[in-house]
């Protein structure tokens, strides 16, 4: 199957040849015949092979219409096994999967395309309960932004959204003669482990969301004026007030606020009224 099919540079597919990276990958998915699994864009079907070894229920979709037919002639006869193809930003997930095993949390594998990556997590938060965990592959440069601490210029929405969700352990780097074709980063698996509730109460999670991103939407604004920009209104000064009711410096800036500031703030705006 590897032979036969090359990459697609509009798919951003780079195939995982190591088979080193793909036995500690499974290793993180730690796969039971009990587990469900949802493996997001098998490509060539590498990692799947060893996940389906496990015996566990397994699904997979796949954005590449060509694959389709390999992958199922791999996995023909197994009935624990389903393919389908779709493209994972516009797919129904919650329906695939609770129609399948109603009530069971699933497993997620994925080496993501670094052009949609953002995209797809964003996804999966917004489903996270349906997830037991996620182990996925990442560019390393989005891996360094999950994890990192307030007050670095990694720091920014994507990580405190997700954190609200999610435990996020960098598992390790993968270099880039893993793959082929080669890439020009490095790589890092990731794990997800969703939270029972969110880290911190927020109230209104939409609102929550508006603040993070308006927070970071001109980095280099102090928070007062990036938020000004974003729409939220402090024409009579209620932003300002806000923002000193919680103890927070209108002249910081977004990457030095931790979650708790930023959960706080946004539950301040939401009894005040003052977002537009």
């Amino acid at each position: 199957m590897e032979k036969r099919i090359k990459a697609k540079k509009e798919f951003g597919q780079n195939f995982l040849i190591d088979d080193n990276v793909l036995s500690r990958i499974v290793s993180c998915v730690a796969p039971t015949p009990e587990d469900c699994i949802l493996e997001v864009g098998p490509g060539r079907g590498a990692l799947s092979r060893l996940l389906v070894e496990s015996g566990a229920r397994f699904v997979a979709v796949e954005w590449d219409r060509e694959l389709i037919p390999l992958l199922n002639a791999e996995f023909a006869g197994n009935d624990r096994v389903e393919i389908g193809h779709g493209d994972i930003l516009r797919v129904d997930l919650r329906q695939i999967l609770t129609s399948r095993v109603p009530g069971r949390k699933w497993k997620v594998a994925a080496n993501l395309p670094y052009n949609i990556s953002s995209q797809v997590l964003f996804k999966f938060m917004e489903e996270c309960d349906l997830f037991e965990g996620l182990v996925l592959m990442l560019q390393k440069e989005v891996g360094d932004r999950l994890t990192a601490p307030p007050g670095c210029k990694e720091y920014g929405a994507l990580t405190v959204l997700l954190r609200l969700h999610f435990d996020i352990r960098r598992e390790f780097i993968v270099k880039p003669g893993s793959f082929r074709p080669i890439p020009k980063v490095d790589s890092a698996v990731l794990s997800f482990t969703p939270l029972a509730a969110p880290r911190v109460e927020v109230g209104d999670e939409e609102l929550f969301r508006r603040v993070v991103k308006g927070a970071f939407i001109q980095r280099r604004k102090t928070l007062l004026n990036s938020l000004r920009s974003a729409g939220f209104d402090d024409a009579d000064g209620a932003l300002t007030a806000a923002l000193a009711a919680c103890s927070i410096d209108g002249k910081r800036r977004g990457e030095t606020l931790s979650l708790d500031e930023f959960a706080a703030l946004s539950t301040t705006l939401a009894a005040g009224k003052t977002s537009s």
